[in-house]
């Protein structure tokens, strides 16, 4: 391996775990939000069921107030019966009795027809607020979890962040610009392992020729694909010098000699 490039490799393999807690912190509002929309949607179902109860409770005594109002002018209307001195009035005013009679009968109807509503009502809202409460201790528990999540990846990050900073002083300032300037422009890793002859970069097939001048030589070469500074991280192959062949007869002939 390159030795200039180490630093940076462990450089790198901070930053990447730094850009990791960073993205996991990223989603984690957006994750909250996710719990929070059935949360809203119960809370949401159980106000408008319990306020519609109200308003049918309201309109049921509204309609009881007019029934009690109405039973009251009948009863007047039957008290002036005795009152009447010919048919022909008292014949009219049983008629309006009849009507009157009519009209309580369509109240009645009103009140009976809001009691079977709020019994409907209060059932759905029963069960809304029952759904409501498994989903606030649903949300409660992941927040939680969320909450420690975010409290672990920060104190994570804090030490990861010093130690990305004691480990840039000791990369050569050239080649920390470098790293940085590719850092910035590909938003990832700058420094790209070769495996099996593959850039891990950016997965292209490396030349030959590359990957032997990156294994044996201590200058910078790059992915002529993504721009990435490349390292080899295994053992650099040794050539091994072949010795003058000894002609197999001569040594036999030297080992009965001996």
């Amino acid at each position: 391996m390159n030795q200039n490039l180490s630093p940076l490799i462990k450089l790198q393999k901070l930053d990447l775990r730094i850009m990791e807690i960073k993205d996991q912190r990223r989603k984690i509002p957006e994750r909250l939000h996710a719990v929070e929309a059935p949360l809203r949607e119960a809370q949401q179902l159980y106000q408008q069921t319990s306020a519609s109860v109200e308003i049918f409770i309201k309109e049921r005594r509204s309609h009881e107030q007019d029934l009690e109002a109405h039973e009251a002018h009948t009863e007047k209307m039957k008290s002036r019966l005795s009152e009447l001195k010919s048919n022909k009035e008292y014949q009219a005013h049983l008629f309006e009795i009849e009507v009157a009679n009519k009209k309580k009968g369509d109240i009645e109807e009103k009140v009976l027809l809001c009691m079977e509503k709020i019994e409907q009502l209060q059932r759905i809202a029963k069960e809304a607020q029952e759904k409501l409460s498994a989903i606030e201790k649903a949300f409660t528990q992941e927040k939680q979890a969320l909450d420690e999540l975010e409290h672990t990846l920060s104190t994570e990050l804090a030490d990861l962040e010093a130690q990305q900073q004691a480990s840039s002083a000791y990369v050569e300032k050239g080649l920390l610009s470098r790293y940085n300037t590719i850092k910035a422009a590909r938003k990832d890793q700058p420094l790209a392992e070769i495996k099996e002859g593959i850039c891990s970069g950016c997965r292209l097939q490396l030349p030959p020729q590359l990957i032997s001048e990156v294994k044996r030589s201590q200058d910078l070469h790059t992915c002529p694909y993504c721009r990435r500074m490349l390292y080899w991280d295994g053992q650099i192959p040794v050539e091994t010098t072949p010795g003058p062949d000894i002609d197999k007869t001569s040594a036999l002939e030297i080992g009965e000699s001996i």
